[in-house]
């Protein structure tokens, strides 16, 4: 089935074709969720819903972008909405731990890290490491986890981006950039 084949089945309401598209993107959607939400737990939920909103606006996709475009803009999308609620979560028990309200302290705690492919001994490098990247500027962390987690190239990350292969370069230069300066000070901190 070829993607004209497949977006056709999918808006006319095929269980074939839905099952085609999960099978064909389902690991490139958990791989995307793992590089912004290193969780295994959130990221499948996330990857859930990712084909959940797909299904459900599919009538809305004008295909002037490819299939898989498209499906990779729900994925950061979901995975973005999902660390600001996290945050926010974060932020509303630490002011509730301030006023007193008891059970707001049990809340607040560090995130769980549980990347399926990092070994036991470099988990706590590789959980400070997305704790930078998690702190990037949004263009520059989505640039940067797609094309060092998820291989993508310059131009298919410009294509999800909407912006051109220079702004692409750019944005991954400056959160490289950003990342050792930040990773340096950090380990000098630790090493002091």
């Amino acid at each position: 089935m070829n993607e004209q084949q497949l977006i056709r089945a999918i808006k006319s309401g095929s269980e074939e074709g839905y099952r085609t598209l999960v099978s064909s993107y389902q690991n490139k959607v958990l791989n995307t969720c793992l590089g912004f939400v290193p969780n295994i737990q959130d990221a499948e939920d996330l990857c859930q819903e990712v084909f959940v909103q797909v299904f459900r606006s599919i009538d809305q996709f004008r295909e002037d972008a490819t299939l898989s475009t498209w499906i990779y803009r729900i994925s950061i999308s979901k995975c973005l909405e999902f660390i600001r609620h996290k945050k926010r979560k974060k932020r509303i028990s630490f002011f509730q731990s301030l006023v007193g309200l008891e059970e707001a302290k049990d809340k607040i705690a560090s995130p769980i890290f549980d990347h399926p492919g990092v070994q036991l001994e470099r988990k706590e490098e590789t959980r400070i490491l997305f704790e930078q990247i998690n702190q990037l500027p949004k263009n520059q962390k989505i640039a940067f986890t797609l094309h060092k987690i998820e291989h993508m190239s310059h131009k298919e990350i410009g294509d999800i981006l909407n912006t051109s292969v220079s702004a692409v370069e750019s944005l991954i230069f400056r959160a490289k950039r950003r990342l050792r300066s930040k990773l340096t000070k950090l380990y000098y901190e630790k090493e002091g």
